[in-house]
């Protein structure tokens, strides 16, 4: 089973990321009118800003993605994770977890925040695993009501390349 996690590029990505998060919140929550904004135009919500979503595809079809999106002050907010049933397990998860990472730290981004939920133990500890730690609910912005867990990952900057050598950042 291999799995690509890519950048997100078509329409029919962008309909698997509504898709996705719609059937993941729907199922454990309740979807809130922000949730709704962001979904209806992914673009708008999350590359325009500078952010990115990533998709994971296996044998051609997506199966989960995760959005990064900056916050104005040089952290990104790691949202919209979701990973169909038939992927999980599998480590779609932590490849698309890991991916976003990297590819904020790409972008410059000195930190990563994010809101989950108690009831999402599998999500938490994924979180956990990577390096995320919890921090008081007060020391993030987030605004869905569903989010009763709050985690933050410092980055350290992307390592330089040979190809980057006496490039300025």
């Amino acid at each position: 089973m291999e799995i690509e996690v890519r950048p997100m590029r078509t329409a029919e990505d962008a309909e698997a990321f509504r898709r996705l998060n719609l059937e993941w919140i729907g199922a454990h929550f309740v979807v809130e009118e922000r949730d709704r904004q962001q979904l209806a135009d992914p673009v708008a919500a999350y590359i325009e800003p500078g952010g990115e979503i990533l998709v994971a595809e296996l044998d051609g079809v997506v199966g989960g993605c995760v959005a990064i999106v900056p916050d104005g002050t040089g952290a990104y907010e790691l949202s919209k994770m979701a990973v169909a049933p038939e992927l999980r397990g599998h480590g779609a998860g932590r490849r698309l977890l890991n991916a976003a990472v990297d590819r904020a730290r790409e972008l410059g981004a000195t930190s990563l925040f994010l809101g989950s939920s108690t009831g999402l133990e599998a999500a938490v500890h994924l979180y956990e695993a990577v390096g995320f730690r919890h921090v008081p609910r007060e020391s993030l912005h987030m605004p869905y009501a569903r989010a009763s867990v709050f985690m933050r990952m410092e980055l350290t900057p992307a390592p330089a390349t040979a190809g980057d050598a006496g490039v300025a950042r």
